[in-house]
């Protein structure tokens, strides 16, 4: 976890109870770290995110599998650490995909810059990241009881072990729901929650997982249009989220066949779309904590 986190001096102010003092102490925090990571696609650079160091590989994988170019294991060759820019050293923050001779690439490669916070920052239009869905959520049958959904933010946080630390990551969760309790399945942790997502779907990617046909993704963040579009190129009939959804979020969940869930906390949710997939409870809850 070393290069996931990193140690700062800080000087943290304690006002007292009327606010008219304070004390200064000069201590170390723990801040969740944030580097570059520049993915290459045959020699040639495609895009740079910055992202939490760690779990780099199931990054890229599903990355690419959030741009549309590849949709099973076979189709991604390999994934290696490239030489950094840095005197020649290693940094690990390159990373080169080699991909199947029939995946086909884009018309013209571009150099796409992703920031931690926005998974689409400089595209052109909402247009340009609707892509092909390659599987059908729409025709997944899962049922997922509510009592499971309202558990799964729970859940999530009791495994997040950077946030325990730092306070500063968000978290993305695949969630296995067929059985007498929900199984956590993978669980990534980044600065960015889109990239916690691709870390996610990576992961499926490199188990030969994909489609993620009735499994629940749960995000510790809101629900934005990129990770509505993330889940349904994955495959995955249900995300949910702790926070609010954006309006195309809900749009693009309902044009695809996603269950988009949000506020999900304690005994409340939301169901923006996909409503049918929601069950009745498993375990004895009250009517009225269910519908609050």
């Amino acid at each position: 976890m070393a290069r996931m986190t990193q140690r700062r001096k800080i000087h943290r102010f304690q006002l007292n109870a009327t606010g008219t003092e304070y004390a200064v102490r000069f201590k170390e925090d723990v801040l969740a770290a944030e580097e570059p990571l520049e993915i290459r696609i045959g020699g040639q650079s495609f895009a740079v995110t910055m992202r939490t160091p760690g779990d780099d590989f199931d990054l890229v994988a599903g990355f690419l599998v959030s741009e549309g170019i590849i949709r099973s294991q076979s189709e991604l060759i390999s994934l290696r650490f490239c030489a950094g820019e840095k005197d020649g050293m290693q940094t690990f923050n390159v990373v080169e995909a080699q991909l199947g001779p029939d995946v086909k690439m884009p018309d013209t490669m571009r150099h796409v810059y992703t920031s931690s916070s926005c998974g689409i920052c400089g595209t052109d239009s909402i247009e340009a990241v609707r892509k092909t869905i390659h599987f059908d959520p729409s025709l997944d049958e899962t049922q997922v009881p509510v009592d499971f959904l309202a558990q799964l933010p729970e859940r999530l946080r009791e495994a997040q072990a950077v946030f325990d630390r730092t306070g500063g990551v968000h978290a993305a969760g695949l969630f296995k729901v067929d059985g007498p309790h929900p199984e956590l399945l993978c669980l990534r942790e980044d600065v960015g929650r889109h990239n916690a997502v691709d870390k996610v779907v990576g992961w499926a990617l490199r188990q030969d997982l994909l489609p993620l046909a009735g499994l629940v993704l749960q995000v510790s963040g809101r629900a934005s249009f990129e990770l509505v579009q993330k889940a349904a190129l994955a495959g995955i009939p249900v995300l949910s989220a702790v926070s609010a959804p954006s309006s195309l979020a809900a749009q693009l969940a309902a044009e695809t066949g996603v269950t988009l869930v949000g506020f999900s906390r304690g005994q409340s949710l939301n169901v923006y779309a996909g409503r049918e997939r929601v069950a009745s409870p498993r375990e004895d809850l009250p009517e009225a904590a269910i519908s609050a």
